[in-house]
């Protein structure tokens, strides 16, 4: 089992620490979003994060010129099972940089948005431990594979106990972006959110609050 290293606070950290997030009342188009994908070494314990994906959502829309993709550096080599996913091998992330660099632009980019991302509980438990050892926690999320979930029960009064990605996207009418990529994969997820957050709101006002997940605290501060 990793153990939790306490690190000294950087000034991105402070910021974030300092972010105010969205109210739980605030209409979802003027509420500012942050997409999120992770690819890792390993779904075990002791996985780390390699590469990160993130795309801004402003006013309902993509914001591409703020999007970020960087590669970490592990400090062990991926598991033979996750490379032939994510086909991110030891000989591409030698020259990375560390994953700190990576955390350090993605909280700036992250503080006083709502982040989102696709089957939440993975990115969850590993950027939820990293920012942890910062003393920082995640706000709560939005996750398209429950607001999925909650569309098709709502337009055909059943869904699937699982939604994966590349699904949802096909029965919303869009194209997948580059799949296993974390930039592709965020790309993908905001798509997916915005035409879901969409769709909801079509039915009825949706709010930062309805489409986040009934998981995961603080809600706003």
């Amino acid at each position: 089992m990793r153990l939790i290293r306490r690190r000294a606070r950087t000034p991105a950290a402070e910021r974030f620490a300092a972010a105010r997030w969205p109210p739980a009342n605030l209409p979802w188009r003027r509420a500012q979003w942050c997409v999120i994908d992770l690819e890792l070494t390993g779904l075990h314990a002791d996985g780390e994060i390699i590469a990160i994906g993130a795309v801004p959502i402003r006013d309902g829309a993509l914001i591409l010129g703020e999007a970020l993709y960087a590669l970490a550096r592990p400090e062990r080599p991926p598991m033979r099972e996750a490379v032939l996913v994510h086909k991110l091998r030891l000989a591409d992330l030698s020259e990375a940089p560390p994953l700190d660099d990576a955390i350090e632009a993605l909280l700036d980019l992250l503080a006083s948005r709502v982040p989102v991302f696709h089957t939440s509980m993975v990115e969850r438990a590993f950027l939820g431990r990293e920012l942890r050892e910062r003393g920082l926690r995640l706000p709560a999320d939005a996750d398209t594979e429950e607001l999925g979930r909650r569309w098709l029960r709502e337009r055909d009064g059943r869904a699937p106990n699982g939604l994966p990605l590349a699904r949802l996207a096909s029965l919303l009418g869009q194209p997948a972006e580059d799949p296993h990529h974390a930039l592709g994969d965020a790309l993908t997820t905001a798509k997916a959110f915005i035409a879901l957050a969409s769709l909801l709101d079509a039915r009825s006002p949706q709010t930062v609050g309805s489409l986040r997940s009934v998981e995961g605290l603080p809600r706003s501060r």
